[in-house]
């Protein structure tokens, strides 16, 4: 989007956003020159924002609990199995597989994640804990699906010479 796009949406809406602001900011510092429509939109944004015609909506800050105590979780168990086996797990599949199927618990404070945690640990670790076991037997079980770049064979150059054949008509061997 342009910036004078992005300006008339400002002042239509009454607001910028933090994805407008973004995307100006990267308009400006990627152009080697800024036209002078550019230059026009921008100051009458600039004007708009010291009216208050146009507010800028600031970024929130928050994060979801839930994340850090399934990481948490998930780590820890998967210490423990690499620990006493020759399996290497991967803890962001695990993660992610079980976050996909808990409830999100987000805050916007320390105070407000401090509560989500004390929530947590008391109503819903066994079923974390469940769902990050649930998520490490499918990491275990699972097959690799096209384990290299060109398929589950290991010669690699073989491959690429046959593609190469392929594509090129006139290859020499």
């Amino acid at each position: 989007m342009s910036i004078e796009k992005i300006v008339e949406q400002a002042l239509q809406d009454g607001y910028l956003t933090p994805s407008m602001e973004a995307e100006v900011g990267r308009i400006c510092n990627t152009a080697s020159e800024l036209s002078i429509e550019e230059y026009m939109a921008l100051d009458r944004l600039m004007g708009a924002l010291l009216t208050g015609e146009v507010v800028v909506l600031p970024r929130k800050q928050f994060i979801n609990v839930m994340e850090e105590l399934v990481l948490s979780e998930a780590i820890a168990r998967v210490a423990e199995i690499e620990a006493t086996s020759d399996k290497t797990l991967d803890v962001g599949d695990i993660a992610a597989y079980a976050l996909n199927r808990l409830p999100p618990l987000y805050a916007t404070t320390e105070e407000g994640a401090q509560f989500q945690r004390s929530k947590a640990k008391e109503e819903l670790q066994d079923l974390i804990s469940q769902q990050v076991n649930e998520a490490i037997e499918q990491n275990i079980n699972r097959q690799p699906i096209n384990p290299t770049a060109f398929g589950s064979s290991p010669d690699f150059t073989s491959q690429l010479s046959d593609m190469l054949k392929s594509i090129a008509t006139d290859y020499e061997q």
